[in-house]
């Protein structure tokens, strides 16, 4: 199939392309950017911007609903929705710009990986990750600032509110435990760094199941665009356009059952992992800290309490840990308290009475 009839398969159609002396700028400008963002990733801004000017970038006609701007590997182009106004474009241009520095190609120009995302013969694996971690990095590069939004029934905070917001809060969970720079560097040089980071605070089944829940929304949610654009075609109000309503809400609830259960996951298999490697008081305070902070990397939905349930279940888990630490490892408490250990104990107690009362629910539950 030639490049053109694929781009018509996905409704693309070209309306013009930039110059080289527009190219050329986006250029110059993007790799000062991504330079300055990331400065330890061994970035050669020279060699970069001779990456980056050799691409073709054209303005184009796209379907309601699509990427404002889609970066073609084929041909090496990226494609600009002409609703886009032209000082709008360099800030579009710097996610698919990412996507091409990523690539990586076989002899015979197959691509075969794009940063977290692999690709085979028969199956794409990690295409959702990959698009939120990039998406992450040019909010970076952008300098978004964190927005409070709600998909689906679920709210959250993000610095990606219009693209992949519900993949990027997964994602970003990932990147706070592990580590953003480990996320980015691995995005942007297409390694395993990050792969090998969540399987050791998990297990390989565990980063499968991750990365094929986010690929699952991400189909989910394409799914929903095409249902809406086929109402959008049909003029009256029929009983076809009601049984479309009727899916799209299923879609909608399937996105959120799958969004809160891979959560739920996370954050069972990566604190129970950190919690049993606790070997003494300065790691125990460490993992309060992180499991306390990773609440605002969470989304909240009506009726959702897995995330406050475990956090009081390993607050009282934390107090016994630590009467075992302070015994010597012995099951038993001390019969005297130092006033600092007094002070850690009513912390515990502390917090927990806390969480408890914001769920309304008393001490004995």
């Amino acid at each position: 199939m030639s490049i053109e009839s694929e781009l018509r398969k996905d409704g693309i159609e070209v309306v013009s392309q930039l110059d080289t002396l527009m190219v050329n700028s986006l250029a110059k400008n993007i790799v000062a950017r991504l330079c300055s963002a990331f400065p330890d990733f061994g970035l050669d801004e020279k060699e970069l911007f001779i990456k980056l000017s050799r691409l073709n970038m054209y303005i184009a006609k796209m379907p309601e609903g699509m990427a404002e701007a889609n970066y073609f590997y084929k041909n090496s182009s990226i494609y600009f929705n002409e609703h886009i106004p032209q000082e709008d474009i360099e800030e579009f241009a710097i996610h698919e710009c990412i996507h091409h520095i990523q690539e990586v190609k076989d002899k015979k120009n197959y691509l075969i990986r794009m940063g977290l995302c692999d690709y085979t013969e028969f199956k794409t694996y990690g295409l959702a990750l990959n698009e939120a971690a990039v998406q992450l990095m040019a909010s970076k590069v952008i300098g978004i600032e964190k927005d409070f939004v709600k998909y689906y029934g679920l709210s959250f905070e993000t610095t990606s509110p219009s693209y992949y917001p519900l993949e990027c809060c997964l994602v970003n969970q990932l990147a706070f435990l592990v580590g953003e720079d480990v996320l980015f560097e691995s995005t942007l040089n297409s390694n395993d760094k990050f792969k090998e980071r969540i399987i050791k605070i998990t297990s390989l089944k565990t980063f499968i199941a991750i990365e094929n829940a986010i690929d699952y929304i991400l189909q989910l949610e394409e799914e929903v665009i095409t249902l809406n654009n086929k109402i959008l075609e049909i003029d009256d109000r029929n009983k076809k356009v009601d049984n479309l309503v009727q899916k799209i809400g299923e879609l909608k609830n399937d996105i959120k059952v799958t969004f809160l259960r891979t959560q739920n996951l996370i954050v069972s298999s990566c604190f129970n992992y950190m919690f049993n490697q606790i070997s003494n008081l300065e790691e125990l305070e460490a993992y309060r800290r992180k499991l306390y902070s990773f609440r605002d990397f969470t989304a909240s939905a009506d009726g959702y309490t897995f995330f406050n349930d475990y956090y009081i279940e390993k607050m009282s888990e934390l107090e016994h840990k630590y009467n075992v630490l302070e015994n010597g490892g012995i099951e038993t408490a001390l019969a005297t308290e130092t006033e600092e250990q007094s002070k850690i104990r009513l912390l515990f107690r502390s917090l927990k009475k806390l969480v408890l009362g914001i769920l309304g629910i008393g001490e004995e539950a």
